[in-house]
């Protein structure tokens, strides 16, 4: 399947949801649940793993400005956001509210950025819906866009995860959509790393805490999150020497 397929059947599924949603509702539904929540804990991660304020992040997948939104609080530094949907990226630079912040729409796997010119390069929820293929040439151009001493973090579906294997239930179940969902193994991050030459800092089971919390987190249900959180999927960081 190519990335124009997937691209289309995205933008697609977001019309649809603006049939069936309010505007606003629609753009947090498109990206998945817990917009808030899921936004801090991202921005969270980022920050654990060396983000400083001054920092230039690039957010591929931006969607509808989930991370940005919760980041635009604490970067003062560069942002580049990019999704395949152009109702998304148009919800998530007005969520942001920063002039001085840049989104657009994905052309293909490229990353509109200068060689050696980002702290982190981020891929929240992206490389669950691309074939390994186009996962890896997204790594690739990563490691062209970070800095010396950057990183790129991930997250991924993967069959380690007993909590994943539902998700991989539903895609058998519904086999004949569009919408892909992709485990990755471990093993497959090593040897990506290893041909790339990037240096895996960490990876963290979506059943584990993979960021600590600076303040309490509220959920939808109300519930409250303290001390560490966790995305649900696992978490790859890998950093260019």
């Amino acid at each position: 399947m190519s990335k124009l397929t997937l691209g289309d059947a995205y933008r697609r599924f977001v019309k649809s949801l603006e049939q069936t949603h309010e505007h606003e509702k629609a753009m947090q539904v498109a990206i998945g649940g817990e917009f808030d929540a899921v936004g801090v804990i991202e921005r969270e991660i980022l920050i654990h793993y060396g983000l400083p304020p001054e920092g230039f992040v690039i957010d591929v997948g931006c969607g509808s400005g989930r991370l940005s939104k919760p980041l635009s609080a604490y970067l003062t530094g560069p942002y580049l956001g990019i999704d395949v949907v152009p109702e998304l990226v148009a919800h998530a630079r007005a969520l942001a509210s920063r002039p001085d912040w840049t989104f657009a729409v994905a052309a293909g796997l490229e990353i509109p950025a200068a060689a050696d010119s980002a702290d982190m390069v981020c891929f929240f929820s992206v490389f669950t819906h691309l074939l390994h293929e186009q996962s890896y040439v997204y790594l690739r151009e990563a490691k062209r866009v970070l800095k010396p001493g950057g990183r790129a973090v991930f997250s991924f579906l993967e069959f380690a995860q007993p909590s994943h294997w539902n998700i991989f239930e539903s895609t058998v179940a519904d086999r004949g959509a569009e919408h892909l969902n992709v485990f990755i193994g471990r093993d497959a991050i090593q040897a990506w790393a290893a041909h790339l030459q990037l240096e895996v800092v960490s990876i963290v089971g979506g059943d584990q805490p993979q960021t600590p919390l600076r303040e309490p987190l509220t959920m939808e249900d109300g519930t409250v999150q303290t001390g560490s959180a966790t995305l649900g999927q696992s978490l790859c960081v890998l950093g260019k020497p």
